[in-house]
């Protein structure tokens, strides 16, 4: 993607939640990409970093501390999904290169020998059309289908 053109803060988390959503969490991936490990620390935040970070205020102020480093722990647990979230927006966007944008192709003429129509997308192949496809390939095919990669 050229500098010209850079998305929000809002759009990053908002792709970055559809990544985490279509990429698929099997075991087999964890070897190969840092997705699956981010994607599940994130859900772990968005869940119950919101409750700690109000369990640390209450604890904070029932002990009576101060309450700046009280408020600023809470705002860190709380972005711990947010920064989660960013990450995934920024991989979703960035385009494959050398062998795993081969191995998208691979997997996409595997699919369409098993008579799935797959459309190469317009422009660069990014992360977010690998997950996509990998998503297809996973309820689609064997899943055998990684090991003849």
């Amino acid at each position: 993607m050229n500098d010209t053109h850079r998305p929000g803060l809002f759009a990053t988390l908002r792709l970055g939640k559809k990544y985490m959503k279509s990429w698929p969490q099997e075991k087999s991936l964890s070897a190969i990409f840092p997705e699956n490990r981010v994607c599940r620390a994130t859900q772990f935040g968005i869940r119950f970093m919101p409750p700690i970070a109000v369990f640390i205020l209450c604890w904070q102020l029932a002990f009576h501390a101060q309450i700046g480093p009280a408020i600023a722990t809470a705002v860190f647990a709380c972005s711990l999904p947010v920064q989660g979230l960013w990450w995934l927006g920024k991989r979703a966007r960035k385009p494959l290169a050398g062998g795993t944008l081969e191995w998208f192709h691979t997997i996409r003429e595997k699919l369409q020998t098993s008579g799935q129509a797959i459309n190469l997308p317009q422009g660069e192949v990014t992360y977010q059309h690998l997950a996509e496809l990998l998503m297809k390939a996973f309820k689609q095919l064997d899943k055998a289908f990684l090991d003849e990669l």
